[in-house]
């Protein structure tokens, strides 16, 4: 049973629930992703999602070969056309985009130039790099949809956690992830009124449940049962959600990881305001990856989902309860002594004069500030410094 503190303060059934995006972090990965998804990589629900990536899987099959053995085909017929005789395989297999750039940087290849050349050609030079690569195991995955697919080659001990695997993982705990459970995919905040409304309809346009041949990504929030964590200036309560997305790879184009936090609204762009509380385990695909997935992420996703927010709560309240600074050489003496320029400082205390009405005195005031000067940095490495700034400050007052 999940141990939550909701509140009905700052809700309106019809429209949602006032919430101040003007604090926290912005995250704006759930946006990347929605920005380049087309059509056929977006997802209504996790059932739909789990479908696509199991059928997917039981399709295909794993061997480990010598890359010496590896026969590369090509015709003057089709100059675009190219396969590979895989040791132990019944039919040619048609190298993906992403798998024959895997092939050839194994074989020290350029990838770009070999897609430039035709087929013949490319397949000579391809043939060439296998043929004279030191003798070494290579480890494929193959997908048969009417023809054989070659979707991924890496090293003999890469750790393959299939995207099914953590489809499954979520809905241990979102169910269909479309509101059959606490977990949903997100609304959208009414950037004229300040207003986020949780009840929003599943379109292409706003589902974020996403799959390609290359990886998953999802993320879902918990945006019908809001956390007061506080009060705002002028005594309205500041309210929170929980939130989390994860992702994965099962042809090594990337890490299996998930990032877990409180946050405040979605924007119609899939921008994540007024974030607190960021966590996020990533892991390498290595040759003890599935272990540390079934020991270590899907326990962790598992604990976050039915946690209580009384310590994200009380830091918080600890954060507004503890005051660091009544002057301005308090404030100055305060953010000098954790490495911010004389620039910086005045920048933060300015704007938390602005958006609070009152210079910084408590922890919470100086992390507000810090982290909406961390939202103008156009550099991202910039950014995150002062965002793990802003938060050694929280768990410091927790």
């Amino acid at each position: 049973m999940t141990n939550t503190v909701t509140i009905d303060a700052g809700r309106d059934e019809r429209s949602g629930y006032k919430v101040d995006v003007a604090r926290g972090q912005r995250v704006a990965r759930v946006s990347s992703e929605w920005f380049n998804r087309p059509a056929d990589e977006r997802y209504l629900s996790l059932s739909d999602l789990m479908a696509s990536v199991r059928s997917r899987s039981e399709r295909s099959r794993t061997r480990t070969v010598e890359t010496a053995a590896i026969r590369v085909e090509a015709s003057r017929d089709d100059a675009e056309r190219l396969t590979l005789a895989l040791p132990g395989a019944d039919k040619p297999v048609a190298p993906t985009h992403w798998s024959f750039g895997q092939l050839a940087s194994i074989v020290g290849a350029p990838a770009t130039y070999l897609r430039q050349l035709p087929a013949p050609l490319a397949g000579i030079n391809l043939q060439y790099g296998l043929t004279s690569h030191r003798a070494e195991q290579v480890k494929t995955l193959e997908v048969e949809d009417g023809r054989v697919e070659l979707r991924a080659v890496t090293g003999p001990d890469y750790g393959r956690i299939y995207d099914h695997e953590l489809v499954a993982a979520v809905q241990k705990i979102a169910g269909n992830g479309t509101g059959d459970t606490r977990w949903k995919i997100p609304g959208v905040l009414d950037w004229s009124t300040g207003i986020y409304n949780p009840r929003v309809g599943i379109t292409s346009d706003t589902t974020t449940l996403y799959a390609s041949d290359r990886d998953v990504f999802l993320f879902l929030v918990d945006d019908l049962n809001p956390i007061e964590a506080g009060r705002l200036s002028d005594g309205s309560p500041d309210l929170y959600f929980r939130g989390f997305y994860c992702w994965n790879s099962e042809v090594g184009a990337k890490t299996l990881g998930m990032a877990s936090f409180y946050l405040r609204a979605v924007c119609q762009n899939r921008n994540l305001w007024g974030v607190e509380d960021f966590e996020e385990i990533t892991i390498r695909h290595s040759k003890n990856a599935a272990s540390r997935f079934a020991h270590q992420a899907a326990p962790a996703l598992t604990r976050f989902a039915n946690s209580s927010p009384m310590p994200f709560i009380n830091g918080i309240r600890a954060a507004r309860e503890k005051i660091v600074a009544r002057t301005d050489d308090d404030r100055a003496d305060f953010l000098r002594k954790r490495g911010f320029s004389k620039a910086e400082t005045a920048k933060i205390v300015d704007i938390v004069l602005a958006e609070e009405g009152h210079k910084p005195e408590s922890v919470f005031d100086f992390v507000q500030g810090i982290t909406a000067v961390a939202r103008d940095k156009p550099h991202q490495d910039a950014r995150l410094d002062l965002e793990a700034k802003a938060k050694k400050l929280l768990d410091r007052a927790a």
